[in-house]
């Protein structure tokens, strides 16, 4: 019998992933031991720390990889080197920005998910459950894992571990992108198209593994490359898996035409984690793709070439020519990801040192302005018609089962239930209404959902300067308009394509950009140039849409925008240090 060997693990280069990941579990025994009144503290509290610890931690690792080049962890399942610190530290800092805006709640106490995930929508269960006032802290746990997830998918040294890192990263998603509090049928529907597309992107990416692992005898990237340069023989084996394998990972970048589930999740999902999402899984899902192109398949460059220009062609195309026609603020800015995952593919394609930096810088620059952008959407609701009286009311649905009823009750003793008739119950701004004893009538009406309709946002600077001049900063970024982070970024990639002899890529890249600004140019109009509705207004398509009003909130949104904002300006005005950081360490290990 052999004799048991302990395997040697360098914890010390795990420590960003493990805090992250240790934090997710104690999150779910924090809501399965901790008092409901006490459970949204202790679960922001320690999430907003294991976030933070983790952008330390990179921190710590990073003299260390800057002078060896970085170490491979667990037999190769993780390489820990320079791309990867820089992945890693740029999706814990926006997802600690993205948890900022997820905490955040409207100064009734309101905050962007449902109490009630599993319910029906409509219900007399849901809305038992919203007057009770139940909370749904299950997201920070949910948060964390998609988080964990993230940091371990561009640092993934062979398929298997792949794999996995890519359903830590996408399952606990499918659930939040189900778990908004207005609008639940969307909601749900949205979640289930992600989770269905998903699933067969998943699919996809493991039939390549299969067929790779055939191919090479290993899920070793290195050993998968050695395959590349020695078997002969076995090249539709190659070429079929590499082909399915970069299907899975171009669906998590909302790539062309793997695209079609961003739009609808994007504005189904409650907007905090559409932010998120659009944001932490663009990061690690091009950072594994950069692991893969350019560690494991750069000899097939000249076979996977045309593929990789024609969908980073068509990504820019389409999704800077389908943003043109939208009218959704949240399907505006879906396709608009979808067109900037097209540049950043041109500096993937690049396959040059610099493209490595390029991209990088990119991706921070962009997740900057995303979360930011989502942030203040998530603030512009829709104000209601004027009740006369309080006998206008709409009845409170009646609870379903005796569960139902019994917590109906509890919240009426407890002076929770409003029966205001706002949809699905919710309180009304500035805190009229239950259990003061006034009349939940507002001389200004009450504030609803989202102001997601465009014709909504007409004057907002003038009603919301501050708020709407962050916006076009916001706006302009995503634009390339110089002394933004956008602008910096795309030159940054176009340069890199140059260099890497995919030039047409950079001239269509700059031809879309200057399309794309009309649309961003077009909200910046609407905010500032055109005057705000008096009243409801009927929209182009016939139906009529309340105002559009910003609500106040507890502050920590209003942080997280203000520190995107703060990135958004210095990353285009000083990225000279930025850049040199990230071109120090930008080798990865084979």
């Amino acid at each position: 019998m052999s004799p048991f060997t302990v395997p040697d693990i360098a914890w010390a280069q795990l420590t960003p992933v493990l805090l992250v990941l240790g934090a997710a579990v104690v999150g779910v025994l924090v809501e399965a031991l901790v008092p409901r009144r006490a459970r949204r503290a202790v679960q922001l509290t320690l999430t907003l720390a294991a976030l933070a610890a983790a952008v330390v931690a990179v921190a710590a690792l990073w003299s260390d990889v800057d002078a060896t080049g970085g170490t491979d962890v667990l037999g190769g399942s993780l390489l820990v080197d320079g791309p990867t610190l820089v992945l890693q530290g740029t999706i814990a800092v926006l997802a600690l920005l993205a948890v900022l805006v997820i905490a955040d709640r409207t100064d009734t106490g309101e905050d962007a998910f449902t109490p009630q995930g599993a319910s029906v929508p409509g219900s007399g269960y849901e809305e038992a459950a919203r007057l009770a006032g139940l909370q749904q802290t299950e997201v920070y746990p949910l948060v964390l894992f998609a988080t964990g997830g993230m940091l371990i998918f561009p640092a993934t040294g062979d398929l298997l571990t792949l794999f996995v890192a890519l359903e830590v990263l996408s399952l606990p998603l499918y659930l939040l992108t189900g778990l908004a509090r207005r609008r639940r049928l969307l909601s749900q529907e949205a979640s289930m198209k992600y989770f269905l597309l998903g699933s067969f992107a998943s699919a996809l990416l493991l039939f390549g593994i299969a067929l790779l692992y055939g191919f090479s005898g290993s899920l070793r990237f290195a050993d998968i490359a050695e395959a590349v340069r020695t078997v002969t023989g076995m090249d539709g084996l190659l070429l079929a898996g590499s082909l399915l394998l970069l299907a899975g990972l171009l669906f998590k970048v909302g790539a062309v035409p793997f695209h079609s589930w961003t739009p609808d999740a994007y504005q189904g999902a409650p907007t905090p984690i559409t932010g998120f999402m659009a944001a932490c899984t663009k990061v690690a899902a091009f950072g594994a793709l950069l692991r893969v192109m350019y560690v494991m398949l750069a000899d097939l460059r000249w076979d996977l070439e045309p593929v990789l220009w024609t969908v980073a062609i068509a990504t820019m195309v389409v999704g800077t020519v389908v943003a043109l026609v939208q009218t959704d603020i949240k399907r505006v800015l879906a396709y608009s990801s979808i067109a900037h995952a097209g540049f950043v593919l041109t500096g993937v394609v690049a396959l040059t040192t610099s493209g490595i930096t390029a991209v990088l810088f990119y991706l921070l620059a962009y997740g900057a302005a995303t979360i930011g952008a989502f942030g203040i959407v998530s603030l512009v609701r829709e104000r209601g018609a004027v009740r006369a009286a309080a006998s206008e009311r709409v009845p409170l649905l009646v609870a379903a089962g005796a569960e139902a009823a019994a917590v109906a009750a509890a919240a009426t003793t407890t002076g929770r239930a409003s029966g205001d008739g706002s949809p699905a119950g919710e309180p009304l701004a500035g805190g009229a209404g239950a259990g003061d004893g006034a009349d939940p009538v507002e001389a200004q009406g009450p504030i609803l959902g989202e102001a997601t309709h465009l014709s909504q946002w007409a004057g907002l600077g003038r009603t919301n300067p501050v708020l709407a001049t962050t916006f076009a900063l916001f706006l302009l970024s995503f634009a390339g308009i110089p002394l933004t982070a956008g602008f910096t970024g795309k030159f940054a990639v176009f340069s890199a394509a140059v260099d890497g002899g995919a030039w047409p890529l950079a001239v269509v890249g700059v031809l879309a950009s200057a399309a794309a600004a009309f649309f961003y140019v077009r909200i910046i109009v609407l905010m500032f140039f055109t005057s705000p509705h008096g009243g409801p207004q009927t929209a182009d398509d016939g139906e009529t849409r309340p105002n559009a009003v910003v609500v106040g909130s507890q502050g920590l949104a209003i942080i997280g925008i203000a520190v995107c904002a703060v990135l958004t300006v210095a990353l285009g005005v000083f990225p000279g240090p930025v850049l040199d950081a990230i071109a120090g360490v930008a080798q990865l290990l084979p």
